[in-house]
């Protein structure tokens, strides 16, 4: 990566952070080269709880970051004036290694029918309404968000469905 292209990203950065999240707590840009293309995929951790992800493709890098750039900003551009303070509760969170295929089996885990767990972490589950969950779930550029709804004070998910609508699953007990 040329001086030139890392200043362009590292003052593009800094720029769209400030304008949004003066208080943003980490930033960070990746360029990858994928055959003819660079893929472009930008992170920013702009609060607690909140991160906000964009990627993009194109032949040139510099129009790759811009373009992520610019899907970054106006997600943050369209949710930052909903960020408010939200209450949380404190949560085991555990990765789990994938189960072996039949003919990987090892001593480990072929008589334990226990997963192995290879990461634990503690991690929040936030008091959210769910127009604020959507927002958080838009912002992370993730597939779902478990979250305890502002309404019930019950567990809720939201997840991106396959057609692009976004499901929701409430845990209240109401059926409507």
């Amino acid at each position: 990566m040329s001086d030139a292209l890392r200043g362009h990203i590292e003052d593009a950065v800094a720029d769209t952070s400030d304008k949004y999240f003066a208080d943003a707590i980490e930033a960070t840009g990746v360029l990858s080269r994928e055959s003819f293309l660079t893929r472009a995929t930008i992170s920013m951790h702009v609060g607690r709880g909140i991160h906000v992800q964009a990627h993009q493709e194109a032949d040139d890098p510099y129009v790759t970051f811009d373009i992520a750039l610019a899907h970054l900003a106006k997600r943050l551009r369209d949710h930052h004036k909903e960020r408010e303070t939200v209450e949380a509760a404190r949560t085991a969170e555990y990765i789990i290694a994938p189960l072996p295929d039949d003919d990987d089996t090892n001593e480990d885990t072929a008589n334990n029918d226990n997963p192995v767990i290879i990461a634990e972490n503690q991690t929040s589950i936030e008091t959210l309404t769910v127009s604020e969950a959507v927002m958080r779930m838009d912002l992370a550029d993730a597939p779902a968000l478990l979250f305890r709804n502002a309404k019930h004070d019950g567990l809720s998910v939201i997840y991106r469905r396959a057609d692009g609508n976004v499901g929701w699953i409430d845990t209240s007990g109401d059926a409507a």
